[in-house]
């Protein structure tokens, strides 16, 4: 008996197993993000909040009232979620004056960490060390990066588990910053 083909067939049906596993693991990792819009029925109201930035600022959720807030939950260690943001700082410069603040909340990083991350970034908004339990206030969190975007009724209009689609997302945005809390 030949051994060699069976224990080649084993080795090619082995790396076909480990190819389509890959492609999975990518396209879940890089793929197109899971997006939640929610209905007018189901919008969940952002509960006033006092919590404290990095730089020792009170920031209470009561204060953005007719903004749109865009929520971006992140960790330093989180490639993903270092990769997006640049392109958050560019939404905020770019809409800020129309009504947008980004605030980032970022999920069990290291104080020190943080603030190294914070400084090579040249982050302009205000970023919040926290738990993954603060998430909680917006209907939970169930990966990083997790983006939420909140109307000028300080209602929760779109939830974004994953890497954000930024065209879409500016989109979004835009959409959210011609309404006023009374057109909805």
């Amino acid at each position: 008996m030949n051994k060699k083909p069976k224990t080649r067939n084993l080795l090619v049906a082995l790396a076909v197993v480990c190819l389509a596993f890959g492609a999975y693991l990518f396209a879940h990792l890089h793929g197109p993000r899971n997006s939640d819009r929610f209905g007018r029925a189901s919008l969940r109201v952002v509960p006033d909040l006092s919590l404290t930035d990095l730089n020792g600022r009170t920031i209470q959720t009561a204060d953005y009232k007719n903004k749109v807030v865009l929520v971006n939950f992140w960790a330093a260690w989180c490639v993903p979620c270092a990769d997006e943001i640049p392109q958050f700082i560019a939404l905020q410069k770019k809409y800020q004056s129309q009504g947008l603040q980004v605030i980032g909340f970022s999920v069990d990083d290291d104080p020190r960490e943080l603030q190294n991350f914070y400084g090579k970034y040249q982050m302009d908004y205000p970023v919040i060390p926290s738990v993954v339990k603060d998430a909680d206030a917006f209907g939970g969190v169930l990966g990083l990066p997790s983006t939420f975007l909140i109307g000028r009724d300080s209602r929760i209009y779109i939830k974004h588990t994953g890497t954000t689609d930024f065209s879409a997302l500016q989109k979004e945005v835009v959409a959210l910053l011609r309404t006023t809390p009374t057109s909805r």
